[in-house]
Protein backbone atom coordinates (compact mmCIF):
# COMPACT_ATOMS: atom_id res chain seq x y z
CA UNK A 1 0.00 0.00 0.00
CA UNK A 2 1.21 3.44 -0.98
CA UNK A 3 1.87 5.57 1.99
CA UNK A 4 -0.29 8.35 2.55
CA UNK A 5 1.59 11.88 3.15
CA UNK A 6 0.04 14.73 4.36
CA UNK A 7 0.91 18.40 5.95
CA UNK A 8 0.44 19.60 9.30
CA UNK A 9 -2.80 21.31 9.86
CA UNK A 10 -2.56 25.12 10.01
CA UNK A 11 0.30 27.11 8.13
CA UNK A 12 1.83 24.42 6.18
CA UNK A 13 -1.42 23.20 5.12
CA UNK A 14 -2.28 26.60 4.00
CA UNK A 15 0.64 27.12 2.41
CA UNK A 16 0.52 23.92 0.39
CA UNK A 17 -3.53 24.25 -0.54
CA UNK A 18 -2.60 27.91 -1.68
CA UNK A 19 -3.86 28.62 -5.34
CA UNK A 20 -1.06 31.71 -5.71
CA UNK A 21 1.16 31.72 -8.22
CA UNK A 22 3.82 32.64 -5.68
CA UNK A 23 3.89 31.58 -2.57
CA UNK A 24 5.96 32.40 0.75
CA UNK A 25 6.28 30.09 3.68
CA UNK A 26 8.58 31.40 5.92
CA UNK A 27 9.45 33.26 9.47
CA UNK A 28 10.53 31.60 12.28
CA UNK A 29 12.78 28.47 12.18
CA UNK A 30 11.05 24.98 12.81
CA UNK A 31 8.19 25.79 10.97
CA UNK A 32 8.34 22.82 8.79
CA UNK A 33 9.36 24.96 5.73
CA UNK A 34 11.64 22.35 4.17
CA UNK A 35 9.29 19.30 4.93
CA UNK A 36 6.35 21.26 2.75
CA UNK A 37 8.70 22.57 0.20
CA UNK A 38 9.50 18.77 -0.36
CA UNK A 39 5.47 17.48 -0.05
CA UNK A 40 4.87 20.08 -3.05
CA UNK A 41 5.94 18.27 -5.61
CA UNK A 42 4.12 15.27 -4.94
CA UNK A 43 0.99 16.40 -6.19
CA UNK A 44 2.11 16.50 -9.56
CA UNK A 45 4.34 13.33 -9.27
CA UNK A 46 2.01 11.01 -11.83
CA UNK A 47 2.33 13.79 -14.41
CA UNK A 48 4.99 12.11 -17.05
CA UNK A 49 6.50 15.58 -17.83
CA UNK A 50 6.05 17.08 -14.85
CA UNK A 51 9.48 19.05 -13.78
CA UNK A 52 10.72 20.84 -10.35
CA UNK A 53 13.84 22.36 -9.42
CA UNK A 54 14.21 23.30 -6.00
CA UNK A 55 17.33 25.39 -5.01
CA UNK A 56 19.79 26.74 -2.33
CA UNK A 57 22.26 29.31 -2.98
CA UNK A 58 25.08 26.40 -2.79
CA UNK A 59 25.06 22.81 -3.95
CA UNK A 60 27.01 22.21 -0.65
CA UNK A 61 23.57 23.32 1.49
CA UNK A 62 21.72 20.92 -0.49
CA UNK A 63 24.00 17.76 0.33
CA UNK A 64 24.56 18.78 4.27
CA UNK A 65 23.65 15.95 6.37
CA UNK A 66 20.20 15.96 7.03
CA UNK A 67 19.71 18.85 4.08
CA UNK A 68 17.55 18.86 1.56
CA UNK A 69 19.14 16.29 -0.22
CA UNK A 70 19.03 13.65 2.72
CA UNK A 71 15.12 14.80 3.46
CA UNK A 72 13.79 13.96 -0.06
CA UNK A 73 14.59 10.28 0.34
CA UNK A 74 12.34 9.91 3.38
CA UNK A 75 9.36 11.19 0.99
CA UNK A 76 10.34 10.05 -2.52
CA UNK A 77 11.63 6.47 -1.72
CA UNK A 78 8.42 4.93 -0.45
CA UNK A 79 6.88 6.58 -3.25
CA UNK A 80 8.52 4.96 -5.91
CA UNK A 81 10.84 7.49 -6.56
CA UNK A 82 14.36 6.12 -8.16
CA UNK A 83 17.41 8.49 -7.32
CA UNK A 84 20.13 9.76 -9.52
CA UNK A 85 23.18 10.63 -6.70
CA UNK A 86 25.43 11.93 -9.35
CA UNK A 87 22.75 14.84 -11.12
CA UNK A 88 20.68 15.20 -7.58
CA UNK A 89 17.59 14.73 -9.66
CA UNK A 90 14.05 11.60 -8.09
CA UNK A 91 12.58 10.73 -11.07
CA UNK A 92 9.24 8.34 -10.31
CA UNK A 93 7.24 6.14 -12.29
CA UNK A 94 5.13 8.31 -14.08
CA UNK A 95 8.50 10.17 -15.13
CA UNK A 96 7.85 13.15 -13.24
CA UNK A 97 11.52 14.60 -12.01
CA UNK A 98 12.40 16.70 -9.02
CA UNK A 99 16.15 17.81 -9.33
CA UNK A 100 17.79 19.91 -6.61
CA UNK A 101 20.09 22.78 -8.11
CA UNK A 102 22.29 25.80 -6.84
CA UNK A 103 22.24 29.41 -7.91
CA UNK A 104 25.35 30.09 -6.29
CA UNK A 105 27.06 32.89 -8.40
CA UNK A 106 25.13 35.75 -10.08
CA UNK A 107 25.51 34.44 -13.32
CA UNK A 108 24.52 30.96 -12.37
CA UNK A 109 21.29 31.12 -13.60
CA UNK A 110 22.19 31.51 -16.92
CA UNK A 111 23.11 27.73 -16.43
CA UNK A 112 19.42 27.52 -17.15
CA UNK A 113 18.67 29.16 -20.27
CA UNK A 114 16.32 27.30 -22.19
CA UNK A 115 15.11 25.24 -18.99
CA UNK A 116 11.43 24.44 -18.36
CA UNK A 117 10.29 24.65 -14.58
CA UNK A 118 6.60 23.13 -14.09
CA UNK A 119 7.38 23.86 -10.41
CA UNK A 120 10.31 26.40 -9.05
CA UNK A 121 11.29 25.95 -5.77
CA UNK A 122 13.69 28.24 -3.43
CA UNK A 123 14.91 27.49 -0.46
CA UNK A 124 15.64 30.17 2.24
CA UNK A 125 14.63 32.68 -0.31
CA UNK A 126 16.45 35.47 1.29
CA UNK A 127 19.93 33.85 0.57
CA UNK A 128 19.00 34.65 -3.42
CA UNK A 129 19.44 38.03 -5.16
CA UNK A 130 16.40 39.99 -6.15
CA UNK A 131 17.38 39.56 -9.78
CA UNK A 132 18.35 35.67 -9.87
CA UNK A 133 14.47 35.24 -8.17
CA UNK A 134 13.12 37.32 -11.05
CA UNK A 135 15.32 35.91 -14.14
CA UNK A 136 14.05 32.26 -13.00
CA UNK A 137 10.65 33.67 -13.31
CA UNK A 138 11.06 33.49 -16.78
CA UNK A 139 12.26 29.67 -16.86
CA UNK A 140 9.15 29.04 -14.71
CA UNK A 141 7.05 27.28 -17.86
CA UNK A 142 4.85 24.09 -18.14
CA UNK A 143 3.52 21.68 -20.98
CA UNK A 144 2.32 18.96 -18.55
CA UNK A 145 -1.21 20.63 -18.42
CA UNK A 146 -0.02 21.73 -14.88
CA UNK A 147 -0.19 25.74 -14.59
CA UNK A 148 3.66 26.87 -13.82
CA UNK A 149 3.89 28.10 -10.13
CA UNK A 150 6.80 28.93 -7.39
CA UNK A 151 7.26 28.40 -4.50
CA UNK A 152 9.43 29.53 -1.54
CA UNK A 153 10.81 29.44 2.04
CA UNK A 154 11.96 31.68 4.02
CA UNK A 155 13.63 33.03 7.68
CA UNK A 156 13.05 36.94 7.89
CA UNK A 157 15.94 38.71 6.96
CA UNK A 158 14.99 42.78 7.93
CA UNK A 159 17.97 43.92 4.91
CA UNK A 160 16.78 42.02 1.95
CA UNK A 161 15.06 42.36 -1.11
CA UNK A 162 12.27 39.65 -0.09
CA UNK A 163 11.43 41.85 3.03
CA UNK A 164 9.91 44.65 0.90
CA UNK A 165 8.18 42.46 -1.30
CA UNK A 166 5.86 40.80 1.55
CA UNK A 167 5.85 44.18 3.44
CA UNK A 168 1.88 44.22 3.09
CA UNK A 169 1.76 41.43 4.88
CA UNK A 170 4.07 42.40 7.75
CA UNK A 171 3.14 44.61 10.31
CA UNK A 172 5.47 47.73 10.22
CA UNK A 173 6.14 48.69 13.57
CA UNK A 174 6.18 45.29 15.07
CA UNK A 175 7.84 43.21 12.30
CA UNK A 176 5.68 40.39 13.08
CA UNK A 177 3.03 39.08 10.33
CA UNK A 178 -0.50 40.71 10.84
CA UNK A 179 -2.15 37.21 11.72
CA UNK A 180 -5.50 37.87 9.42
CA UNK A 181 -3.25 38.81 5.85
CA UNK A 182 -1.66 35.02 6.30
CA UNK A 183 -2.29 33.34 2.70
CA UNK A 184 -4.25 36.13 1.40
CA UNK A 185 -3.50 36.86 -2.04
CA UNK A 186 -2.37 40.03 -3.70
CA UNK A 187 -1.34 40.60 -7.42
CA UNK A 188 1.68 42.37 -9.04
CA UNK A 189 2.43 43.57 -12.02
CA UNK A 190 6.10 44.75 -13.33
CA UNK A 191 6.13 48.20 -15.24
CA UNK A 192 9.66 49.41 -15.72
CA UNK A 193 11.97 48.50 -13.04
CA UNK A 194 9.11 48.57 -10.48
CA UNK A 195 5.78 46.44 -8.98
CA UNK A 196 2.61 47.48 -9.16
CA UNK A 197 0.80 46.02 -6.70
CA UNK A 198 -3.36 45.28 -6.40
CA UNK A 199 -5.31 43.41 -3.89
CA UNK A 200 -7.67 42.56 -7.47
CA UNK A 201 -6.03 41.13 -10.40
CA UNK A 202 -9.38 42.66 -12.27
CA UNK A 203 -8.11 46.25 -11.27
CA UNK A 204 -4.21 45.66 -12.83
CA UNK A 205 -6.10 44.65 -15.34
CA UNK A 206 -7.51 47.74 -16.14
CA UNK A 207 -4.75 50.35 -14.96
CA UNK A 208 -2.15 47.94 -17.19
CA UNK A 209 -3.74 46.45 -20.02
CA UNK A 210 -1.24 43.53 -21.67
CA UNK A 211 0.51 43.05 -18.60
CA UNK A 212 -1.07 39.48 -16.98
CA UNK A 213 -0.67 39.55 -13.09
CA UNK A 214 0.34 37.60 -10.95
CA UNK A 215 -0.60 36.24 -7.45
CA UNK A 216 1.82 35.86 -4.38
CA UNK A 217 0.99 35.13 -1.04
CA UNK A 218 2.91 35.11 2.09
CA UNK A 219 2.29 31.83 5.11
CA UNK A 220 4.10 33.10 8.09
CA UNK A 221 5.27 29.76 10.48
CA UNK A 222 6.93 29.24 13.78
CA UNK A 223 7.72 26.43 16.10
CA UNK A 224 4.78 26.16 17.73
CA UNK A 225 3.02 25.74 14.10
CA UNK A 226 5.37 21.90 13.72
CA UNK A 227 4.82 19.62 16.99
CA UNK A 228 6.25 16.85 14.98
CA UNK A 229 9.86 18.78 15.56
CA UNK A 230 8.64 19.94 19.02
CA UNK A 231 7.93 16.22 19.91
CA UNK A 232 10.84 14.67 18.24
CA UNK A 233 13.68 17.32 19.97
CA UNK A 234 11.89 19.42 22.60
CA UNK A 235 15.75 20.65 23.43
CA UNK A 236 15.12 22.89 19.77
CA UNK A 237 13.37 25.29 21.41
CA UNK A 238 15.72 25.78 24.12
CA UNK A 239 18.55 26.23 21.49
CA UNK A 240 16.71 29.21 20.09
CA UNK A 241 15.83 30.91 23.34
CA UNK A 242 19.51 30.50 23.85
CA UNK A 243 20.33 32.85 20.78
CA UNK A 244 21.14 36.14 20.88
CA UNK A 245 18.57 38.39 21.06
CA UNK A 246 18.51 39.76 17.07
CA UNK A 247 18.90 35.86 15.79
CA UNK A 248 16.20 34.80 18.36
CA UNK A 249 13.72 37.52 17.13
CA UNK A 250 14.20 36.41 13.83
CA UNK A 251 14.22 32.48 14.11
CA UNK A 252 11.80 32.10 17.93
CA UNK A 253 9.27 34.84 17.03
CA UNK A 254 9.42 35.45 13.27
CA UNK A 255 10.75 39.14 13.20
CA UNK A 256 10.73 41.01 10.14
CA UNK A 257 12.29 44.54 11.10
CA UNK A 258 14.71 43.48 13.35
CA UNK A 259 18.73 44.72 13.21
CA UNK A 260 21.30 44.53 15.20
CA UNK A 261 21.19 47.91 17.70
CA UNK A 262 23.33 48.69 20.58
CA UNK A 263 22.04 47.25 23.22
CA UNK A 264 20.11 44.22 21.78
CA UNK A 265 23.58 42.38 22.27
CA UNK A 266 24.47 43.06 25.62
CA UNK A 267 22.56 44.59 29.17
CA UNK A 268 25.37 44.91 32.24
CA UNK A 269 22.50 43.63 33.96
CA UNK A 270 22.85 40.30 32.68
CA UNK A 271 26.22 39.71 34.03
CA UNK A 272 26.81 39.93 38.52
CA UNK A 273 29.69 41.90 39.86
CA UNK A 274 31.62 39.61 41.69
CA UNK A 275 34.61 41.09 44.30
CA UNK A 276 36.82 37.84 43.99
CA UNK A 277 36.92 34.86 41.39
CA UNK A 278 35.84 31.11 42.52
CA UNK A 279 39.21 29.24 42.60
CA UNK A 280 40.15 26.11 40.08
CA UNK A 281 38.91 28.40 36.87
CA UNK A 282 40.40 27.44 33.83
CA UNK A 283 42.10 31.12 32.17
CA UNK A 284 42.15 32.30 28.97
CA UNK A 285 43.03 35.37 27.63
CA UNK A 286 42.60 37.03 24.28
CA UNK A 287 43.83 39.59 22.35
CA UNK A 288 42.40 42.35 19.57
CA UNK A 289 45.26 43.18 19.02
CA UNK A 290 45.99 47.22 16.93
CA UNK A 291 48.93 49.26 16.50
CA UNK A 292 48.45 53.16 16.40
CA UNK A 293 49.38 55.47 18.87
CA UNK A 294 46.46 58.17 20.22
CA UNK A 295 47.63 61.85 18.99
CA UNK A 296 45.26 64.59 19.56
CA UNK A 297 43.82 64.46 16.09
CA UNK A 298 43.35 60.71 15.84
CA UNK A 299 40.13 58.28 17.55
CA UNK A 300 42.49 54.96 16.68
CA UNK A 301 41.04 51.45 17.79
CA UNK A 302 42.64 49.61 21.30
CA UNK A 303 44.22 46.78 22.14
CA UNK A 304 42.44 44.82 24.10
CA UNK A 305 42.94 41.70 26.10
CA UNK A 306 40.23 40.09 27.84
CA UNK A 307 41.14 37.29 30.78
CA UNK A 308 38.16 35.20 30.73
CA UNK A 309 37.82 31.72 33.11
CA UNK A 310 35.30 29.21 33.31
CA UNK A 311 34.27 27.45 35.87
CA UNK A 312 32.99 23.62 36.89
CA UNK A 313 29.71 24.33 36.03
CA UNK A 314 29.16 26.38 33.20
CA UNK A 315 30.02 29.67 34.34
CA UNK A 316 32.43 32.23 32.87
CA UNK A 317 34.51 34.70 34.58
CA UNK A 318 35.34 38.53 33.39
CA UNK A 319 39.19 38.65 35.51
CA UNK A 320 40.94 41.02 33.92
CA UNK A 321 40.99 43.41 31.12
CA UNK A 322 44.02 45.32 29.61
CA UNK A 323 43.23 48.51 27.32
CA UNK A 324 46.26 50.04 25.59
CA UNK A 325 46.52 52.68 22.88
CA UNK A 326 50.45 52.62 21.18
CA UNK A 327 52.74 51.12 18.46
CA UNK A 328 53.37 47.90 17.40
CA UNK A 329 56.47 48.18 19.55
CA UNK A 330 54.91 49.10 22.64
CA UNK A 331 52.02 46.35 21.97
CA UNK A 332 54.47 43.68 21.90
CA UNK A 333 55.72 44.79 25.09
CA UNK A 334 52.51 44.97 26.73
CA UNK A 335 51.46 41.43 25.46
CA UNK A 336 54.76 40.31 27.00
CA UNK A 337 54.36 41.85 30.59
CA UNK A 338 50.89 40.70 30.77
CA UNK A 339 51.95 37.05 30.24
CA UNK A 340 54.33 37.12 32.66
CA UNK A 341 51.82 38.40 34.65
CA UNK A 342 49.14 36.45 34.04
CA UNK A 343 51.39 33.49 34.38
CA UNK A 344 52.14 29.74 31.93
CA UNK A 345 48.89 28.51 32.96
CA UNK A 346 46.84 31.31 31.00
CA UNK A 347 46.56 30.71 27.72
CA UNK A 348 47.20 32.97 24.83
CA UNK A 349 44.75 33.43 22.21
CA UNK A 350 45.92 35.70 18.66
CA UNK A 351 43.85 36.71 15.93
CA UNK A 352 45.15 35.96 12.20
CA UNK A 353 44.24 38.18 9.89
CA UNK A 354 43.71 37.10 6.34
CA UNK A 355 47.05 37.22 3.79
CA UNK A 356 50.80 36.49 4.00
CA UNK A 357 50.99 39.92 6.37
CA UNK A 358 48.77 38.22 8.92
CA UNK A 359 50.37 34.97 8.94
CA UNK A 360 53.93 36.90 9.36
CA UNK A 361 52.25 38.59 11.96
CA UNK A 362 50.74 36.38 14.02
CA UNK A 363 53.65 33.91 13.73
CA UNK A 364 56.04 36.37 14.91
CA UNK A 365 54.32 37.04 18.18
CA UNK A 366 53.94 33.04 18.90
CA UNK A 367 57.89 32.92 18.26
CA UNK A 368 57.90 36.19 21.02
CA UNK A 369 55.41 34.67 23.17
CA UNK A 370 57.67 30.82 23.30
CA UNK A 371 57.36 29.12 26.64
CA UNK A 372 53.64 30.36 26.92
CA UNK A 373 50.39 28.08 25.59
CA UNK A 374 49.45 30.68 22.26
CA UNK A 375 47.23 29.89 20.04
CA UNK A 376 46.49 32.23 16.53
CA UNK A 377 43.49 31.59 14.77
CA UNK A 378 42.16 33.23 11.56
CA UNK A 379 38.57 35.19 12.70
CA UNK A 380 35.72 33.33 10.52
CA UNK A 381 32.13 35.16 10.07
CA UNK A 382 31.45 38.75 11.19
CA UNK A 383 31.61 40.70 13.81
CA UNK A 384 27.74 40.01 15.33
CA UNK A 385 28.69 36.38 14.37
CA UNK A 386 31.21 35.97 16.48
CA UNK A 387 29.44 38.29 19.45
CA UNK A 388 26.59 35.59 19.59
CA UNK A 389 27.77 33.02 21.76
CA UNK A 390 29.15 34.97 24.26
CA UNK A 391 26.14 36.82 23.86
CA UNK A 392 23.62 34.43 24.15
CA UNK A 393 25.65 33.23 27.32
CA UNK A 394 25.30 36.63 28.91
CA UNK A 395 22.01 36.69 28.42
CA UNK A 396 21.44 33.17 29.96
CA UNK A 397 22.86 34.84 33.29
CA UNK A 398 25.99 32.64 32.83
CA UNK A 399 28.98 35.43 32.49
CA UNK A 400 30.49 37.16 35.73
CA UNK A 401 32.59 40.38 36.06
CA UNK A 402 34.98 41.03 38.41
CA UNK A 403 34.79 44.54 39.58
CA UNK A 404 38.05 46.53 39.16
CA UNK A 405 38.80 49.31 37.78
CA UNK A 406 38.32 48.39 33.76
CA UNK A 407 34.87 47.08 34.62
CA UNK A 408 32.56 50.15 33.76
CA UNK A 409 34.91 51.05 30.87
CA UNK A 410 34.28 47.49 29.78
CA UNK A 411 30.59 46.84 30.08
CA UNK A 412 29.77 50.43 28.48
CA UNK A 413 31.93 49.42 25.37
CA UNK A 414 29.67 46.42 25.32
CA UNK A 415 26.49 47.98 26.13
CA UNK A 416 27.23 50.03 22.91
CA UNK A 417 28.39 46.94 19.91
CA UNK A 418 27.77 46.82 17.19
CA UNK A 419 26.88 50.83 17.00
CA UNK A 420 30.25 52.15 18.94
CA UNK A 421 32.83 53.66 17.39
CA UNK A 422 35.02 50.85 18.76
CA UNK A 423 34.25 46.97 18.89
CA UNK A 424 37.78 46.01 20.37
CA UNK A 425 36.11 44.97 24.21
CA UNK A 426 33.32 42.56 22.03
CA UNK A 427 36.19 41.12 19.49
CA UNK A 428 38.51 40.37 22.69
CA UNK A 429 35.43 38.72 25.28
CA UNK A 430 34.50 36.55 21.92
CA UNK A 431 37.97 35.57 20.92
CA UNK A 432 38.23 34.34 24.89
CA UNK A 433 35.05 32.98 25.15
CA UNK A 434 35.44 30.97 21.53
CA UNK A 435 38.61 29.83 22.76
CA UNK A 436 36.96 28.02 25.69
CA UNK A 437 34.61 25.83 22.32
CA UNK A 438 37.76 24.81 20.55
CA UNK A 439 38.93 23.16 23.79
CA UNK A 440 35.26 20.94 22.69
CA UNK A 441 33.57 22.15 26.20
CA UNK A 442 31.71 24.80 24.21
CA UNK A 443 27.35 25.43 24.18
CA UNK A 444 27.64 26.81 21.08
CA UNK A 445 27.33 24.04 18.78
CA UNK A 446 23.68 24.95 18.08
CA UNK A 447 24.73 28.07 16.48
CA UNK A 448 24.56 27.75 12.98
CA UNK A 449 23.08 24.43 12.79
CA UNK A 450 20.74 23.20 10.46
CA UNK A 451 17.44 24.95 11.57
CA UNK A 452 14.25 23.02 9.76
CA UNK A 453 13.74 19.54 10.63
CA UNK A 454 10.20 17.40 10.45
CA UNK A 455 9.74 13.96 11.61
Amino acid sequence: MMPVLEPQPGPQEMFLKSPADIAIYGGGAGGGKSWALLLEPLRHSDKAEFTTVIFRRTLTQVKNPGGLWDESAKLYVPLGGKARTQGLEWQFPSGARVRFGHLEHERTVFDWQGAQISLLCFDELTHFSRAQFFYMLSRNRSLCGVRPYVRATTNPDADSWVAGFISWWIDAESGLPIPERAGRLRWFVRVGDRLEWADDADDLAVRHPGLPPKSVTFVPARLEDNPALSSADPGYRANLLALPTVERERLLAGNWKIRPAAGLYFHRAWCPLAEAPPVGLKLVRYWDLAATAKTESNDPDWTVGVKMGRDGVGGYWIVDVQRFRGNPGEVEQLLLSTAAADGKAVRIGLPQDPGQAGKAQAAYLVRQLAGYSVTATPESGDKITRFGPFSAQARAGNVSVLRGSWSEEFLSSLEGFPEAAHDDDADAASGAFNLFQQDGGGLIDFYGRALIQQT
